[in-house]
């Protein structure tokens, strides 16, 4: 059950809980490749198309293989169904992106994928920083919503935007403009980095900078909060 037990192979993750192995069932991006559960657990689930071979065990022996007493009662291991581009997942005309750069903690990756998924944006962007949002834990806290919504890792985000006509706007306290200011582009990208750091000065000088502000004597919002505030905005 470890993600670094994973590494490596072939893209594959664990999933667990109903509800994010239902929604594994029903992505476009993802597929299992086998499902562990307990026969009380088993009537409970939608497995309606699932042709992946189904594991049935008593709780026993599912705890000792997860390695834990895991109260979901369901696990799956899955992977994804093929590798994707920007350019295959960015449609042509209006667009809504969300980029990450730097984002290592794992709940708020779950937390920004949540809100992607609620907020259906169109993909979302990483940089070769951010942690792996099919970490277990940040698909529990995505709530499976990071099966939802097409992922691409690259090397330089501002140039991947240029690329695709994709005006980008930075997140940031010392933001230049309010965010109910912003009428967004057509085509058009939030960029949020880590907490404490944010965005490096060489993003933020290529975008438009937005803040969001706040009681006086605050500077900051948690980062997964904060973008729902700006994807609601930016739909």
């Amino acid at each position: 059950m470890k993600d670094r037990d994973l590494a490596g192979r072939d893209g594959q993750f664990m999933a667990e809980g109903k509800v994010v192995l239902e929604r594994l069932f029903a992505s476009d991006l993802y597929e299992p490749v086998s499902v562990l559960t307990t026969p009380s657990r088993l009537a409970a689930l939608g497995l309606s198309g699932v042709t992946a071979p189904i594991y049935i065990v008593p709780q026993g022996v599912m705890d000792q293989t997860a390695g834990f007493a895991i109260h979901r009662g369901y696990l799956a291991l899955g992977r994804a169904k093929r590798a994707l581009t920007l350019e295959d997942v960015v449609p042509q005309g209006r667009a809504r992106l969300l980029v990450l750069c730097g984002i290592s903690n794992t709940d708020n990756m779950g937390g920004l994928m949540r809100n992607a998924a609620a907020f259906g944006v169109d993909a979302v962007v990483l940089d070769r920083a951010c942690c792996d949002p099919l970490y277990r834990k940040a698909i529990r806290v995505s709530v499976g919503g990071v099966f939802s919504v097409p992922c691409v890792r690259v090397d330089d985000v501002i140039e991947s935007l240029r690329a695709l006509d994709v005006t980008p706007y930075a997140l940031s306290p010392s933001g230049t403009r309010r965010l109910d200011e912003v009428i967004p582009a057509e085509r058009a990208a939030f960029l949020f980095g880590a907490e404490g750091p944010g965005l490096s000065p060489e993003v933020m000088s290529a975008c438009e900078t937005v803040r969001i502000d706040m009681q006086d004597g605050f500077d900051s919002l948690n980062v997964a909060t904060t973008s729902g505030i700006v994807l609601y905005h930016m739909r």
